[in-house]
């Protein structure tokens, strides 16, 4: 998710800004890697590509709703007369960028345009609007983590090695227990993912909105100065994992403290997460 063009430590100009959601998630490779279990355990995909669109209505239509109901909750009305203070996903998901998410590991949501300036504390507006979309998408996982956390169902994920993919579909689909693990698990590490990631201090992403906005001021002004950097500077982290055959992932290497953090809190464990 990320909040476009507005710089929070700065003098906001006057008129309506968007707020909207760029939401990469490593995802291409890991459903292709089973399609080739699709004929022997039909029922680990399907659970697989339930839990993905699952995650993909919630996950993103969720934050884009948390973005406007905090908004139009300090007196923000510029998403109430967009039509996005509703939980319908249908106001909230962009086709394309969702249909990206499945295909491409990328997508997109709906923009929700704010106006900071139509409230008391321009900063504190878009620092608060900004967190609220990457904490939804923890209480969404919390939320999905209890029967794991309480130990009612195992932890199960897609993002294993993939040499391993036909042995552990054979796991999921030894019991409805271990499939309802996997569609559980997998709503769990994919909401936090998009927490985590969305919370990266670079532009466009929340993280940096809520970073410039908390700084003193003085330095806020100086970040917000890169703000245009900040597009560039993800796409090349995001290629450089294919860039150097997976030898290298910095988005993943800053990103798995906290990754694994979320799931310990939300799954007792950090389910073997690897940049692979």
């Amino acid at each position: 998710m990320r909040i476009a063009r507005v710089a929070s430590a700065v003098t906001i100009p006057d008129g309506p800004r968007d707020v909207s959601n760029g939401s990469p998630i490593y995802a291409v490779h890991v459903l292709l890697r089973y399609f080739s279990v699709l004929g022997s355990e039909p029922a680990a995909f399907l659970i697989l590509i339930a839990a993905f669109l699952v995650s993909m209505v919630l996950g993103l239509a969720l934050h884009e709703a948390a973005h406007a109901f905090v908004a139009d909750r300090m007196g923000d009305r510029t998403p109430r007369r967009a039509g996005r203070l509703t939980l319908d996903p249908r106001a909230h998901l962009d086709p394309i960028g969702s249909a990206l998410i499945l295909f491409v590991g990328f997508g997109w949501a709906k923009p929700v345009p704010v106006s900071p300036n139509s409230v008391a504390n321009p900063r504190l507006h878009m620092v608060l609007v900004a967190a609220a979309g990457p904490l939804t998408n923890l209480a969404i996982a919390g939320i999905a983590g209890i029967a794991i956390k309480t130990g009612a169902v195992p932890f199960f994920h897609p993002f294993i090695s993939p040499g391993l993919a036909d042995v552990a579909a054979q796991v999921w689909t030894s019991s409805a227990t271990n499939l309802l693990g996997l569609f559980l698990g997998t709503i769990v590490l994919l909401n936090v993912l998009l927490a985590v990631f969305n919370l990266l201090p670079l532009a466009p992403l929340d993280g940096f909105r809520v970073a410039t906005g908390l700084l003193p001021p003085e330095i806020g002004r100086v970040v917000a100065r890169y703000e245009a950097w900040g597009p560039g500077v993800l796409l090349l982290l995001f290629l450089v994992p294919y860039l150097t055959a997976g030898q290298y992932n910095p988005l993943f290497t800053v990103m798995s403290p906290l990754i694994d953090f979320f799931l310990r809190l939300f799954a007792e464990t950090s389910g073997g997460l690897r940049a692979a």
